[in-house]
């Protein structure tokens, strides 16, 4: 499972590996947190180059994912797991070291929380969303869209489709299909760049993005596609049911079904409605 997290208001990219159960962090990442340097990645070169010569091995045979660049892409990246972070933050002189010891202890504990009891990801992810503004409706139409997502990306799984790349393909054919956007052109519509789409969806987007994709879940568990080619083309007629659907309520109600709206406007936007 891969996943953003943040210490002190700045992204970490991060990877749960089920299997050995345990995270796996992005260097790169870690490195700019703790040192503030405008180039994190020559920073970690040198950095890695140095260990190498003084035979530090369980830092510098760290592992690599791919992981999503700031671009959009997905790239392969060096990811420590937090036995060999705590190894690299000796070697990295930064007051911020104990506050991030103590923020990776925490990480650990809570996913061990979650993985035990499933309900706290739910609590935790309702916590943030109602921080940020948004209303108990729509923060609930938006967690019950996390559970079919996973539903479709387990079903995915379960088919030998690569997490990744081919995830990406799948989903952005869904979505082409359902709104007549492709995730790139969706975003730009809302002007949005690397944020999570979804988290900028007005109630009806997210609904008609759930009939996406988990009419994608139920035909690929009917049909059980063997190749990625043969997902792609249960992605596009799934993701068509859901696109009618779209068309029909346009004709019905004279409204474009896909908003401009970003998550700032929508929960400025319900503040609004609340005053009159």
């Amino acid at each position: 499972m891969s996943n953003i997290q943040v210490f002190n208001h700045q992204k970490i990219r991060s990877h749960w590996d089920e299997v050995q159960e345990k995270w796996y962090f992005s260097i790169v990442d870690v490195v700019g947190v703790l040192t503030d340097s405008p180039n994190p990645n020559n920073y970690w070169k040198v950095l890695k180059h140095r260990l190498g010569k003084e035979g530090n091995e369980s830092v510098t045979n760290c592992n690599q994912l791919k992981m999503e660049s700031s671009d959009g892409k997905f790239y392969k990246t060096d990811v420590a797991d937090t036995e060999q972070l705590l190894r690299l933050i000796q070697s990295i002189p930064s007051p911020k070291a104990e506050p991030f010891k103590i923020w990776l202890a925490r990480v650990g504990y809570e996913r061990i929380e979650e993985t035990e009891d499933p309900e706290l990801s739910f609590d935790r992810a309702m916590e943030t969303y109602l921080a940020k503004g948004y209303t108990k409706a729509w923060i609930n139409q938006r967690l019950k869209s996390i559970e079919v997502r996973k539903e479709l990306t387990d079903e995915w799984e379960k088919r030998g489709v690569q997490k990744g790349m081919d995830f990406a393909i799948l989903t952005d054919i869904i979505t082409k299909a359902w709104s007549g956007k492709s995730v790139k052109q969706y975003k730009k519509h809302k002007d949005l760049k690397k944020e999570n789409l979804r988290d900028h969806m007005t109630n009806l987007e997210l609904v008609l993005n759930m009939l996406a994709e988990a009419t994608t879940s139920e035909i690929s568990k009917k049909k059980k596609p063997t190749t990625l080619d043969e997902s792609k083309v249960i992605a596009k007629q799934s993701g068509a049911v859901a696109g009618n659907a779209r068309k029909e309520i346009e004709v019905r109600t004279g409204d474009k079904v896909v908003s401009k709206l970003n998550a700032k406007q929508i929960v400025e936007g319900k503040s609004k409605k609340k005053l009159k």
